[in-house]
């Protein structure tokens, strides 16, 4: 049998052979192909797209730079301008890493302190030096080439000086070819009103400053903040005041600018920019003329409390060494605070672009708020300073109206007899070691409550009200301090308003550690006529507002309403109570003390309303001996009360020389800003 034509071995090898020879002829094709559309691609790259690949060699990448938002404005409440911000030009130097030589850098530096800052800078604008333009540019060394620190990333344009002149923009842009890695590019700067006098700002301490955000207190300062994030180390936040307390409202939202940048960062062309959001504006409480009147008053009084021709003068030469003062006025029904006024006070334009440390040392003493914290005048050294008081005092005789509510309350006396002879001298302690005087040692005899607080007596207090106030409440326990924090707090004592200012002082109940230190007795005597509880103006200002409100403690208010850029309404600030104790006193109770509200208070009497006040004398250990500080309260007219006024004039001596005056003034200039309120409405049926 024959094999069959499959089984040829030499034909098979045939097959085989074609096979191969036909896969071998693919290959040989797909690879031909391959090449070829490789060839030809590299022929488009070549010839073809050169131009764009060589543009986008230098143009592989972009940087978002965040653009800080324009700040908003600050206005008062007739819609005067307070601070606001400005658009300048600025100059800025654009690093460009391994173009830049030194030499060159540091010639452009000189050329353009010489050619143009000397030449083109507004009269009286402080330019930068050439030493200082070149730490500026911060390249990593300065003027004689010596190494500094290690410089910020390239993509960062560095700011040279604000807000140029015309002229030394148009000198800039004529020789733009000659002044390369320069350009000028608008920003915003903050800007307050100045007073009349050109040296000061209105309202300083209240409105605040505003400091660079690369400051490492700043990022304290708001590291908890959830906007905080977006902050950028090259713009200015609130430092203090409304400018700190609103500083979300006031800012705005960031804006960015985009560059096109290589592979080592380096900016090649123009920036695509999208704008900020300028911030909210705020309408304060406070009245632009009245805050300046305020403002004059202290001033011009404390200079006449130091005036030589006092020497002579028994009630006068107290307060010589006045140096200082604190005004706060409170609207009675609605807690808005018409004026805030600090003395001495600065120009805070000082802050724009930096403070200089010679500026700052010689008004650290006093760029707090005094009338709610720590302040100071300006003393020569450490030593001396410690010889004066600061704003934070002894309420003195300003407590004796709530020292009488607090007996009539817990029925020591009632407010229609005269239960007490004063007698001018109180002793207390064991066998009756201790002794208490009124002011001047006077004797005033036969006396009802109401005329306790009118001569302010402080027998009458110690032995009526403050050793049985002891005595029921447990004698040498917590509990006798305990409850007399408790009825300060009341008022606004011992707590902090609810301002929402920051940096606010609580005051101190010094009563509590004095009673451990000495004992509850000496304690809750002293503690009765105000030499024992230390206060802000604010505070004071809270207590006698609330007192004319018979128990209502409003929330001192800074901001009527925040609208937009655009003037939309964004929100309005309503009066809020944070307490209200008017109904754990009798109305009784209320027309007593009111009635007894009638110290004699220079300046007072010649109102043309009737005026509820109370002078107080605080006095105060300091290094070297004891001082007496001027404190007065009053709100007016006591028929409707409307206006709270409080002073504070630390070493003004007696109050109703040292501190009187100045309130009878800040009522003058709000009745006179409100159409004569303040004598319309008196006139009617007293409380009493």
């Amino acid at each position: 049998m024959k094999s069959s034509i499959l089984d040829d071995p030499k034909r098979n090898e045939i097959t085989r052979k074609r096979h191969f020879s036909f896969r071998i002829n693919i290959f040989f094709f797909i690879m031909f192909a391959l090449f070829s559309i490789l060839i030809g691609r590299l022929a488009i790259l070549q010839f073809v797209q050169t131009k764009d690949l060589k543009a986008a060699e230098n143009r592989n990448g972009t940087k978002p730079i965040s653009i800080a938002p324009i700040r908003g404005n600050i206005y008062d409440s007739k819609k005067s301008p307070l601070a606001y911000t400005i658009p300048v030009q600025s100059l800025f130097f654009r690093v460009e890493p391994g173009q830049q030589n030194e030499e060159q850098v540091i010639a452009l530096a000189r050329r353009l302190r010489s050619d143009v800052f000397e030449k083109y800078a507004k009269p009286n604008s402080v330019s930068p030096t050439p030493e200082e333009i070149v730490i500026a540019m911060d390249l990593g060394y300065d003027i004689n080439q010596n190494e500094t620190k290690a410089p910020s990333y390239n993509w960062v344009p560095r700011k040279i000086k604000s807000d140029l002149s015309k002229e030394e923009i148009a000198y800039l842009l004529e020789h733009r070819d000659e002044f390369k890695w320069l350009e000028v590019t608008e920003e915003s700067i903050r800007t307050y009103e100045m007073d009349d006098d050109g040296a000061t700002t209105i309202a300083t301490q209240l409105i605040g400053y505003l400091n660079k955000y690369s400051t490492q207190t700043a990022q304290n300062m708001y590291k908890d903040s959830p906007e905080g994030k977006d902050y950028l180390l090259s713009e200015n936040v609130g430092f203090d005041g409304i400018e700190r307390m609103y500083q979300n409202e006031l800012r705005g939202k960031n804006g960015e600018k985009v560059y096109p940048v290589d592979a080592v960062m380096r900016i090649t062309g123009r920036a695509d920019v999208r704008a900020p959001v300028k911030g909210n504006n705020l309408y304060l409480t406070i009245n632009k003329d009245i805050q300046k009147a305020a403002e004059r008053i202290l001033e011009e009084h404390i200079k006449y409390l130091r005036s030589p021709s006092h020497a002579n003068d028994e009630y006068m030469k107290v307060g010589m060494k006045a140096s200082s003062g604190f005004a706060v006025a409170m609207e009675v029904d609605t807690g808005r605070v018409v004026t805030m006024a600090n003395y001495p006070d600065y120009d805070a334009n000082a802050w724009t672009g930096g403070m200089l440390s010679s500026t700052y040392k010689e008004i650290e003493t006093y760029i707090s708020n005094g009338t709610i914290k720590n302040a100071k005048s300006k003393y020569p050294d450490e030593k001396e300073n410690a010889k004066h008081p600061s704003s934070i005092v002894f309420m003195g005789s300003t407590i004796k109206p709530l020292t009488v509510l607090i007996g009539l309350k817990e029925k020591f006396f009632n407010g229609y007899e005269k239960s007490y002879y004063d007698s001018g001298s109180f002793s207390f302690g064991k066998d009756g070691a201790s002794t208490i005087t009124n002011s001047g040692k006077a004797a005033y005899g036969s006396m009802d409550a109401a005329e306790a607080i009118e001569h302010s007596s402080n027998t009458f207090m110690s032995e009526k009200i403050g050793i049985p106030f002891w005595d029921k409440y447990g004698r040498e326990k917590p509990a006798v301090t305990a409850k007399w924090a408790e009825y300060l707090a009341k008022f606004g004592m011992g707590v902090t308003t609810g301002s929402g200012l920051p940096g606010e002082f609580a005051g101190s109940n010094d009563f509590i550690k004095n009673a451990q230190k000495d004992s509850y007795q000496s304690a809750m005597v002293y503690a009765s006529w105000g030499q024992n509880e230390k206060t802000t103006t604010l505070q004071l200002a809270q207590y006698t507002a609330t007192l004319a409100s018979r128990g209502k403690r409003m929330k001192p208010l800074f901001v009527d309403e925040i609208r937009d850029y655009k003037g939309e309404l964004v929100q309005k600030i309503v009066p809020e109570v944070i307490e209200d104790s008017s109904s754990n006193f009798s109305n009784t109770d209320w027309n007593t003390i009111i009635h007894g509200m009638k110290s004699s208070a220079e300046g007072i009497e010649d109102l043309p309303f009737n005026v509820a006040r109370k002078t107080g004398t605080s006095t105060q250990d300091v290094a070297g001996g004891k001082v007496e500080n001027a404190v007065f309260i009053a709100f007016a007219p006591v028929e409707n009360p409307k206006l709270a006024v409080a002073v504070v004039v630390p070493e003004g001596g007696f109050g109703r020389y040292g501190a009187s005056p100045i309130a009878a003034k800040i009522f003058q200039a709000y009745d006179a800003a409100n159409d004569g309120i303040l004598t319309k409405m008196g006139g009617g049926k007293m409380p009493w």
